[in-house]
Parts: structure tokens; C-alpha cells; sequence
């Protein structure tokens, strides 16, 4: 299994299950999206999806807010780009950027458990994370899977 995440080079030979790759688009996409909105319009993002009482805020610390949600938005943005890059010429590198998608994803929810943020109520964001999640799961699932045909190969 750890060759199929740090495989010796990255290529374009997938040889995980081909529906990790179809559940990999939508995660880019979503990504891409939750990025670009952390970027372009993100007073909104802190307020609604983040749940943030950003308007209680003296107006220097809800541009610091602003501010750190839209470096962040920039990083979530290169990550997907790089998980773009792999699904059009280093699909070896799926399984990998799977395992990166989630080890950023639990790294966060775990930081927000040691530091937590005051929010209001349930943010909508808290939904598409649960989906986010799930998705990411079944998707390191299946690329790390061997196919049938595969484990014939790999016997004899």
C-alpha cells in the first residue's frame, strides 16, 4: 500500500480503482471552489459557511481575519492545483494527494480542538466538510485498492 502512495516515480499510470478518480473531480472542484470564494469574497465565507461573528469584531481584527482567511483560501488554492496537476499528468500521484487532502483536512479540525474558534450557530460549511470527508475516505480507499486483474499479476 505504501508503494501506491509514494510510488518510486510519478507517472501517469494509475493503478488504483478507476472510480477513486472520478470521486477525485468533484473534491478538486470543490476544493477549487471553497478556495476561490476564501479568496474573492471572503468576508462572506467568514461570516456564513466559517460562522464567525466577524461584525462583533473591532474593524483591525476583522481585517486580520479577512486577511489570514484569504492566505489560507491561497494555500487551499495551490494544494488543489497541485491535485489538478496530478490528475491530468501524474495520476500516481492520486493516492498521494488523497492522503495530503486528508492529513490537512484532520490537522485542521485537530488545531480547532486545541484552539477553537467562537462560532455562530451550525455554519454551512460544516456540511460541506462532512461530505469533503467522506469523499476523500472513499477515494483513498479505492485508489489504494488493487485491482482484480492486478492481483492475478502481482501472484504469479
Amino acid at each position: 500500500m505504501l508503494n501506491r502512495i509514494l510510488p518510486q516515480q510519478f507517472n501517469n499510470n494509475y493503478r488504483g480503482h478507476k472510480l477513486a478518480l472520478w470521486l477525485f473531480i468533484p473534491i478538486l472542484f470543490l476544493k477549487i471552489g471553497i478556495s476561490l470564494s476564501s479568496i474573492f469574497d471572503t468576508y462572506n465565507v467568514v461570516r456564513s459557511a466559517d460562522g464567525i461573528p466577524i461584525d462583533t469584531f473591532t474593524s483591525v481584527g476583522a481585517e486580520a481575519v479577512v486577511s489570514v482567511t484569504t492566505l489560507l483560501g491561497l494555500s487551499q488554492f495551490l494544494l488543489a492545483t497541485l491535485g489538478v496537476l496530478a490528475l491530468i499528468r501524474y495520476r500516481a500521484m492520486i493516492p498521494l494527494m488523497y492522503v495530503l487532502f486528508l492529513v490537512e483536512y484532520l490537522a485542521k479540525k485537530w488545531i480547532l480542538l486545541v484552539k477553537p474558534i467562537v462560532r455562530t450557530g451550525t455554519s454551512s460549511g460544516t456540511y460541506v466538510n462532512l461530505v469533503l470527508i467522506g469523499l476523500l475516505i472513499a477515494g483513498l480507499v479505492l485508489s489504494v485498492r488493487t485491482k482484480p486483474s492486478n492481483r492475478m499479476t502481482a501472484q504469479e
